[in-house]
This record gives C-alpha cells, structure tokens and sequence, in this order.
C-alpha cells in the first residue's frame, strides 16, 4: 500500500514538473511573439510615416540663410544644375516656404506656406498625385490661388472656388500704426496626404506669389530628391562639400530629427521591456529544470552507478532545456509573424466587432496599425530568446551532474 502511494505521488510530481516546463515553454512563445508584433507594428508606424512625410516634403532642401525669397529664388537653377551633377539626385524644383495665418469668416488657423512651381513639383514630391479636387497645375503666377490640406480646407469650410485670407507674420508700420501683410487667395485645389499634421497645416502657393507675399520672412531654395532617400544625409554632405559656403544642405532626417529620435529611443526601450518577458520564462524554466534534477535524483544516481559520467548526466538536462527553449522560440517565432504579416486585417477586424477605433487620426499621425517585419529583428529576438534558455539550463545541468550516487541512494 505504501509502494502504491509512493507510485502515485511520483506521477503527480512528474505531471506538475511537466506542467511547469509546459508554461515556461509557453512563456518564452509569448514573450518571443509579443516581442515579434511590437517591433513589427513600430517599424511599420516608422516607415508609414516617414513616407507620407516625404509625399510632401523633400528628401533634401537647399537654401540660403537670412536671404529674402526676392534674393534667393532667382538663383534656384544654378544651384539646382550643380547638385544634378551629384549622380544620386533625381529631381530639383524650386520652394518658398513661410509661416502665415489662414482666415475664413470667424475661422483663424496657423499654417505652413510652400511656394512651388507646378510644373516642376512632381519631380520632388507626390502632392500631384493626392490631388483629390482640383489640379495643381491651377497654381498660376500673379492669379494668388491656393491648394489646401483636406483637413485644413474641412476647418475652414471651404471648397474650390473659394476665397480665404492669407496674413504674413510681417507687415508694414505707419503713421496710422502697424499694418499687417494680407492677401485674399482663391481655392483651386485639395489634397490629401494621409498625414492629418501636414493635410491640417499646409498650403501651396506658386512661388512668385510666395516671394511677394512673404518677401521679409520667407525661405527660399532648392529641393531635391534622391534615388535612395536613406542616404539623403550622406548626399546632404556631399552637396555641402561642392556648394558654395553660404548654401545650407539639409536632409529629411535633420528637419525631423526629434521625431525620429524619439520613435528609436521607444523601439530600444520597448525591447528591453519585452524581453524581461522572456527573461521571466527562461527562470520558469530553470525552476522546472532544478525540480525535475530534485525529482531525479534516484534515477541519475542509478544512471551513474551504471558509468554515466557527470558530462552524461548534464547532457541530458542541457538537451532538455536546450529543446523547450527551442520549441518555444520557435512557436513564438512562427506566432509572431502569423500575427505580424495580418495585423492590417486582425485590427480592422476586432475594430469592427467591438465598435472602437483604436487610433484617431486627429490625434496620432496615422488611422490603421501598420506593421513591417523586418528579418534582422526577427533574428535578434530568436537568438535572445535561444541564448537566454541556454543559460537557464546551466545551473540546473551543472547540479545534477555533482550529485554523488551514494549518498542518494543511501537516503532514497
């Protein structure tokens, strides 16, 4: 009767052991998935944004500090033909860009004004293409017309055809006080690109009114695009190095370097933070793995007694732990980008049965969840999650290997 309740309380020893390695093995899954899904949907939310940026704004700019717009913007094309020289720009278009307030009936907003030229546009920015009413050829010079964002025309509560008041930071002081610069502009075009900070604060002009209406505060230059505008600040340097000393080169990382900083510093930190979640299920398992040498103990000194040697012996739990840790980094790995390749249809999904919206478009720079698996995160976390079950299963190996047979069985 005692050798029975002996029996029945080693199979319910070996069931909980197996039980823990089974969470733990769950663990490391979990953690290696959400880890998976959250980089994923950070590169994808980096990448989304970063293109609907430069769908309006330029790979590099190019412009003389402290000069008026009158001053610089008739120099544009000899800048622009000694940049072309550098084989990685494609594209050049001239700019003026101010700051201004826009005002229709009792609506007052704040906006960034870019005088371009039409016809050259297409060459450094997509704003043709997110046209959504009107055409942007209507930008005419001396006609004082203007295309607005969708969601700063929605504000307004303007359509084409209508007219807005435009006011310049500077104006002109007289004996009757100060008189500021304003102009009313006539709505030609709407756009729309998919970014709310830029389709709420930005409008076009053509660049010869721009220069006029923004002579005293105004920006003028060059923009550009590169063939690879991951290497726009390697071609920034580069013009600076050809380009007369009074010309500054500046690339897309450097305007919105805050920005892209701040999304870096997060991807880093949310890292560590989610592998503590591996870290967690690598010492589950290495307390299922010290519980199963305790349990153990009979048949490792039986093992030894028969010539297995303490390398033997620590091969065993090192395979053992070795293969949870490799099942569960696997299933996390294969979970993972399951949920990482569909996310663009899980989200709208659970969006839909729920009746939420998880991210408002007046609030962050996007409406959906993006995601963009990249194989170099991938293999990093893979290889974290090996190398940490690796060393959970060290200890417990080591111990197992200097127990002594005698003094075992001698107490069994």
């Amino acid at each position: 009767m005692g050798r029975w309740w002996r029996r029945a309380g080693k199979g319910r020893r070996d069931r909980f052991v197996s039980f823990i390695a089974a969470t733990s093995m769950a663990g490391i899954a979990l953690g290696v998935a959400a880890l998976i899904i959250v980089l994923s949907v950070m590169n994808g939310f980096q990448k989304d944004v970063r293109d609907r940026m430069l769908s309006v704004l330029p790979n590099i700019q190019l412009y003389i500090a402290g000069a008026s717009p009158e001053e610089a913007l008739p120099q544009w094309q000899r800048y622009a033909d000694m940049a072309k020289k550098n084989p990685a720009v494609r594209g050049a278009a001239p700019f003026v860009s101010a700051q201004a307030m826009v005002v229709r009936g009792q609506t007052l907003r704040g906006v960034q004004v870019q005088g371009i030229d039409p016809a050259l546009e297409g060459n450094v920015s997509q704003v043709p293409k997110e046209m959504v009413a009107g055409k942007l050829g209507d930008l005419k010079p001396g006609s004082f017309s203007v295309v607005l964002g969708s969601d700063l025309a929605a504000a307004l509560g303007v359509r084409i055809g209508d007219t807005v008041l435009m006011l310049a930071p500077q104006g002109s002081i007289s004996p009757a006080g100060f008189a500021p610069r304003m102009r009313q502009f006539t709505v030609v075009g709407v756009f729309s690109s998919g970014n709310y900070e830029y389709d709420s604060s930005l409008a076009f002009i053509d660049t010869e009114d721009a220069a006029k209406m923004f002579r005293d505060s105004g920006t003028a230059g060059v923009r550009l695009r590169v063939a690879d505008m991951q290497r726009a600040p390697q071609v920034a340097a580069e013009l600076s190095k050809v380009l007369p000393p009074y010309v500054i080169a500046s690339d897309w990382t450097r305007n919105n370097r805050t920005w892209f900083a701040a999304v870096q510093t997060e991807k880093r930190m949310m890292f560590l933070i989610l592998a503590l979640i591996v870290a967690v299920a690598a010492f589950n398992l290495l307390s299922s793995l010290v519980m199963a040498v305790k349990d153990k103990q009979s048949d490792i000194a039986i093992l030894r007694t028969l010539g297995a040697g303490p390398r033997e012996i620590a091969r065993i739990f090192l395979v053992q732990g070795s293969l949870i840790g490799v099942a569960g980094t696997l299933g996390g790995v294969l979970f993972g980008m399951l949920i990482a390749y569909n996310i663009e249809t899980i989200v709208p999904f659970i969006e839909h049965l729920f009746g939420v919206h998880f991210l408002a478009p007046q609030v962050y720079f996007i409406s959906e969840l993006p995601s963009d698996p990249q194989v170099s995160d991938i293999v990093t976390i893979g290889v974290t999650s090996l190398v940490l079950s690796l060393l959970a299963t060290l200890y417990p190996s080591w111990r197992a290997s200097r127990l002594q047979p005698a003094q075992v069985l001698r107490h069994d």
